[in-house]
């Protein structure tokens, strides 16, 4: 059975994929052959429970054309509701169905996208990264919303780093800065976040950072 088309039917129509934004070439690539895995599994009846779960998500013309999986998939993601860092709603479409084996498939991509090599900063930049983040995460204080809204990550990112750590303010900053680094992946660079830090009159916390990341270049450090 042909990985692609397995289960699809022989006039099924794989949809074209699309641009994701906030996600590397890898990583949607990735995605895509993760939605074929899962819709080349899926049971006709388990298409129409997942697209009655969408129905307030997608129009009901949209719905109505659906006939396979990746169709489904592919509006969500046109329609930015899933998107390889934005699982939670295929994992929801997943359990109500009741298919363990598929959520572990998404559960086991998720973990793999955090660690994928061609989707981060290199070498050097992780460490000029580290260092920056450090400098922020001790000064920036209850000003890092307006940093994060400044260096454009989503509010569904803000709001879930806010419900988890809102009992430890650094603890915070420093997982905001996380969630920014794994959105931008290999684009994550230290001077979009001094841009940004002079963008929110944070000035002073961009100079020290300055400072700190020329010691670390000239070796003093």
């Amino acid at each position: 059975m042909d990985f692609l088309t397995g289960g699809l039917g022989q006039d099924a129509e794989v949809p074209p994929a699309r641009p994701v934004p906030g996600a590397g070439p890898g990583a949607v690539d990735r995605f895509l052959s993760l939605q074929f895995s899962i819709s080349s599994d899926l049971s006709a009846a388990e298409v129409n429970t997942m697209k009655f779960l969408c129905r307030d998500k997608i129009a009901k013309r949209k719905l109505e054309s659906v006939q396979i999986g990746l169709e489904l998939f592919s509006i969500l993601m046109e329609q930015q509701v899933i998107a390889p860092d934005q699982l939670g709603f295929l994992k929801e479409l997943l359990q109500h169905i009741r298919r363990r084996d598929l959520l572990s498939l998404v559960e086991q991509f998720e973990q793999a996208e955090l660690h994928a090599p061609d989707d981060q900063p290199d070498v050097h930049e992780k460490r000029l990264l580290k260092v920056a983040f450090d400098v922020i995460r001790a000064n920036v204080g209850r000003d890092w919303k307006k940093l994060m809204r400044e260096l454009g990550l989503p509010e569904v990112k803000l709001d879930k780093v806010e419900t988890a750590y809102r009992y430890d303010l650094e603890e915070m900053v420093f997982q905001a800065l996380r969630e920014w680094q794994k959105w931008k992946g290999k684009d994550a660079k230290v001077a979009d976040l001094i841009k940004a830090l002079q963008g929110c009159n944070l000035k002073l916390v961009a100079d020290w950072i300055e400072d700190k990341l020329s010691q670390v270049n000239s070796g003093t450090k």
